[in-house]
């Protein structure tokens, strides 16, 4: 099991990091790749879950060990898969999460890509209790589908900065950004350069 790599952010793109260490480049699965875009170049200690299947074997990346732990909490919830668990992961932070577990708001958990009433409920059923963190009301933010969106948007407009565009240039195309109904980060990036284009 490959626990982590310790490298140099070689590349980037909307799915993936490709962090090279000793001469070998590994391709990680990162719920928010652009999250590491202020990185390119510099060395860097990613935690990596691998993921083996009968006919694949995958690396799946994240930035903080609570994120790889919860990541693979999730992945022994029955009916939901590595792509379920990374949306989750790319959408809300582990406080949050854990919060929504441990209050069974399955209107939260509903506004992830792929999740309805019966997994949400599923994942209450086998998480309540069993995760490893202790979470802080004062910390979690408004639990609603707006404000995932919202933080996804954020993260978008910060990975327009890193690929070199001004404040200015961010903030003329934001309002438009805004009236899409998007949930990924990379999806608000994309839209975000196609406007930068026009």
């Amino acid at each position: 099991m490959i626990a982590y790599i310790r490298g140099k952010i070689a590349e980037i793109t909307d799915q993936a990091v490709f962090i090279e260490a000793n001469g070998v480049g590994y391709e990680v699965i990162c719920p928010n790749p652009f999250r590491f875009q202020s990185k390119l170049g510099l060395i860097e200690k990613i935690y990596t879950y691998h993921h083996v299947r009968e006919d694949a074997q995958v690396l799946f990346g994240f930035e903080k060990i609570d994120e790889k732990t919860l990541f693979a909490k999730i992945l022994n919830v029955s009916g939901v898969g590595p792509k379920g668990a990374l949306a989750v992961l790319a959408q809300t932070s582990v406080n949050d999460f854990v919060a929504a577990i441990e209050q069974e708001n399955e209107k939260f958990l509903t506004t992830f890509p792929g999740v309805g009433k019966k997994t949400a409920r599923q994942m209450i059923l086998d998480l309540k209790g069993k995760l490893p963190f202790t979470y802080s009301m004062e910390e979690v933010s408004e639990v609603t589908n707006s404000k995932t969106t919202n933080m996804a948007l954020d993260e978008a407009l910060e990975a327009l900065k890193a690929l070199g565009y001004s404040d200015r240039e961010v903030m003329l195309i934001k309002p438009k950004l805004q009236e899409l109904e998007i949930q990924e980060t990379d999806h608000y990036v994309k839209k975000g350069l196609a406007l930068m284009m026009k």
